[in-house]
């Protein structure tokens, strides 16, 4: 089977011949995903500003940082507000080329969208902000959110004219969690959230792509609306803090999950037992000999405390082993590369 082959059958519990991987630490992909620029045009006005006025922050610690500049005072300003522009065609200059790679390699090809809709209300109005106003002003969060989703939807819909079935799934981030619980209670996200991400789950499918979310924290509950909302890959990068029994007794078959041993309670303790309880596991309750899981890097060693570069590697080799266990072949081989 090519990647994508892969990839999908694995997502719609087909029976695929190994786990599918998305390790480019060690060379090892299954999906590639398309080359995205600013707009020509954009100039930050400040350092860290990004094309939606959100300033970033980073401190000596090597990540992504955090935005400290939130450019909306009020919804009143809302027309004013830079985001986006998806028209723009110097935005895809790079993505014809690539494409071409791609698909000689048989790759799962996505378009990412970066903080799609709750993160992007919190990093341009503020958090608690959003979080007040969607008890105290609804009416000004109905019209943020709303902004949101229709630059969101202009991108799907700029990818599908530019691409079509070049491109078969969208990637996107959203946190939704604490260490203990969601940060708003479930029926105010069905009632608020929900009606949204299924306008652009729709959208998506429409188009004819897949939709993979990631999302950090104990999102139990939240994980129930993205299904119902059209999410086919949930990537949960915190295993052990939701439970992985008790995700899989309540998910397992009716979503994908991408996931790798806990990034907090277990990478970051370089001891391989505890990287083969979560493998273990993870393989049990979450993954079937039908599919629903992919295996996939976290990406920024560092970020997360990982010292020891080996039990990355120790890691795929032990996922390599589960594969072969349950689908018959392992994983490709890895290569020792750079993060």
């Amino acid at each position: 089977m090519l990647p994508y082959e892969i990839v999908r059958a694995a997502i719609y519990h087909r029976g695929p011949p190994r786990l599918p991987v998305r390790f480019a630490c060690f060379g090892c992909d299954d999906t590639a995903g398309i080359p995205m620029k600013p707009s020509a045009s954009f100039e930050p006005v400040v350092e860290g500003e990004d094309e939606w006025g959100c300033v970033w922050i980073k401190t000596e610690m090597e990540n992504m940082g955090q935005v400290k500049g939130h450019p909306l005072k009020s919804i009143e300003d809302l027309s004013q507000c830079k985001h986006p522009d998806y028209d723009d065609h110097s935005r895809y200059a790079d993505v014809p080329a690539a494409l071409e790679t791609f698909q000689r390699e048989g790759k799962y090809v996505t378009a990412g969208i970066f903080m799609v809709l709750f993160e992007r209300m919190h990093s341009l109005y503020g958090f608690e902000n959003v979080l007040c106003d969607l008890v105290l002003n609804r009416r000004a969060m109905d019209k943020l959110a709303d902004h949101v989703l229709e630059v969101q939807l202009q991108f799907v819909e700029n990818v599908r004219e530019r691409f079509g079935n070049a491109v078969h799934g969208f990637t996107m981030t959203d946190d939704w969690g604490t260490q203990q619980a969601a940060f708003i209670s479930c029926d105010l996200w069905m009632d608020f959230f929900y009606p949204r991400y299924r306008r652009l789950f729709d959208a998506m499918h429409a188009a004819g792509y897949d939709v993979w979310v990631h999302s950090c924290g104990k999102i139990n509950e939240i994980v129930k609306g993205l299904i119902l909302a059209g999410v086919n890959v949930v990537n949960l990068q915190q295993p052990r803090a939701l439970g992985i029994r008790e995700m899989g007794d309540r998910y397992r078959g009716r979503i994908t999950f991408e996931s790798l041993a806990d990034i907090q309670r277990t990478l970051p303790t370089d001891d391989p037992s505890r990287v083969d309880a979560d493998a273990e596991d993870l393989m049990r309750y979450w993954a079937s000999p039908a599919g629903g899981f992919v295996f996939s890097d976290y990406g920024d060693s560092k970020a997360i405390g990982v010292n020891d570069p080996q039990i990355k590697l120790y890691m795929y080799e032990k996922f390599s082993a589960m594969s072969e266990k349950l689908y018959g072949n392992p994983l490709p081989e890895p290569e020792i590369l750079d993060e």
